[in-house]
């Protein structure tokens, strides 16, 4: 059955991470974010799901990095302080998976991405509210949304990779 959702945003998180050096890799998240969920979780085929990210929330476990994400070399905070999510397409791929495609916009670019969703099963908390998880995985380019900042290195190669890999885990209630 169709309904609306509310994430839970205690039990829930937007991970990424990029490699670093060519050698190893950078991990992060997103602290606060909200997202209008309508959809029946058993089948994600007709979900409407629309995602904001509040980018200055970004916590890569290092103060300086952080600030320098925020700054005009890569995100803009100041100008444009949310990512967000737009769903356009669900396809159910297997029994409990789905691709998710939808607008993602960062700065000032829109571009078309997909994600893999994985419905991980429904239950009731201690208090009797009804609870859905997801997962959610995918990859973006992070020089296509115009976060182009990057360093040469002595041995060849670049500070920054440019794929982004993203990790969600959704807790939601109904509304």
């Amino acid at each position: 059955m169709t309904k609306k959702w509310a994430v839970d945003a205690a039990h829930s998180s937007i991970d990424f991470s990029v490699k670093h050096m060519m050698i190893s890799k950078v991990k992060g998240s997103f602290h606060d974010f909200s997202a209008d969920v309508t959809a029946d979780p058993t089948d994600l085929t007709g979900a409407d799901i629309r995602f904001s990210i509040d980018v200055n929330s970004i916590d890569t476990r290092n103060q300086d990095r952080d600030n320098h994400l925020r700054s005009a070399d890569f995100f803009e905070v100041e100008q444009f302080p949310n990512i967000t999510f737009v769903s356009t397409d669900v396809k159910k791929t297997g029994d409990d998976e789905y691709e998710l495609t939808g607008d993602v916009t960062i700065k000032d670019v829109t571009r078309k991405e997909t994600f893999t969703v994985e419905y991980e099963g429904a239950g009731k908390d201690p208090w009797g509210n009804e609870k859905v998880g997801f997962s959610a995985t995918g990859k973006l380019n992070r020089k296509e949304y115009g976060l182009t900042w990057n360093q040469a290195l002595e041995t060849g190669g670049v500070l920054v990779g440019e794929d982004i890999k993203i990790n969600l885990q959704i807790q939601a209630q109904e509304a």
